[in-house]
């Protein structure tokens, strides 16, 4: 990957259907999220349709399925088969994963074995969906320790979600789960793990900028939310306090990089601030380039 020649990095896109065919979420879900986004056109791109999306567009992604199985009965797109599209396609794609924190021993087995042997820069957690605190210390912490362990980044989905919008009850579904105040005890138990809250944390904006000013570790993507609906204090804190923390992301392909970047285009954000929001952020906390 040639960093110094990339217009931007992603830190936010979902693999959405495997090579078989196979969506990490039933089509009750995938329908409602989809109306919720407005979402236009082709909604499951493959693996390699991503890479070449990407490819046109001179940037790179980190992409990652979501485990939600126990929850949801679904299993997601598997894992071995996104790290391995992203090393077919290493100019663009940057592999994360998912694990469900409920599957115990064997998913801290399969953390560590996908960072070792399959390159994996990091892990999606989708708290509303997966249906777990991330603090609670007897489901998710012995899987922290690895993805600390191993210099891994932990990404934590917060706020409301657009899965299950719609839908009566949510599709049981609860919002409560990813206040970003719970991580907040995660950064505080873990001080070397690397940890982005993902999205505008509506309705908890002002708590995700607590802890991302309060703890070092914790980084701030801005996905979900095309730029115009930001709310202030996000946009002042980006120009400002966190303007070495807070990372570009679309959520593609529910939003896409065009839209987002439009948008932010008229956005107020610094000119030297822009840079590091599209790149250099994403780019040093990657591992991309030296500190």
């Amino acid at each position: 990957m040639n960093v110094d020649d990339l217009v931007a990095i992603d830190v936010h896109t979902h693999a959405e259907v495997s090579s078989q065919g196979h969506s990490s979420l039933d089509d009750d879900l995938h329908d409602a999220s989809s109306a919720y986004f407005k979402v236009e056109g082709k909604r499951k791109p493959t693996l390699e349709e991503t890479a070449a999306y990407y490819r046109e567009r001179n940037m790179a992604a980190v992409i990652f399925t979501v485990d939600a199985e126990s929850a949801t009965g679904t299993p997601p797109v598997p894992n071995e088969e996104v790290a391995e599209a992203a090393a077919a396609n290493a100019d663009v794609l940057i592999p994360f994963a998912s694990i469900d924190p409920f599957r115990g021993r064997a998913g801290v087995r399969q953390a560590r074995r996908l960072v070792e042997e399959y390159g994996v820069k990091g892990f999606k957690f989708h708290p509303s969906i997966q249906g777990f605190f991330p603090n609670d210390r007897a489901v998710a912490y012995d899987l922290y320790e690895v993805i600390e362990e191993t210099g891994a980044i932990a990404l934590f989905h917060t706020g409301q979600t657009g899965i299950g919008a719609g839908v009566p009850g949510g599709g049981g579904i609860r919002l409560k789960y990813s206040n970003p105040l719970h991580v907040d005890d995660v950064a505080a138990d873990f001080p070397h793990l690397k940890i982005i809250l993902a999205h505008p944390s509506f309705p908890w904006q002002d708590e995700a900028l607590a802890v991302a000013t309060h703890k070092p570790g914790v980084h701030i993507d801005l996905s979900g939310w095309s730029p115009k609906y930001f709310p202030p204090q996000l946009v002042q804190y980006a120009n400002t306090l966190l303007k070495d923390k807070v990372l570009f992301g679309s959520d593609f392909p529910v939003l896409t990089p065009d839209r987002w970047l439009a948008d932010f285009d008229k956005l107020t954000i610094k000119e030297e601030v822009r840079p590091k929001i599209l790149k250099e952020n994403a780019a040093r906390l990657l591992g991309l380039t030296t500190p």
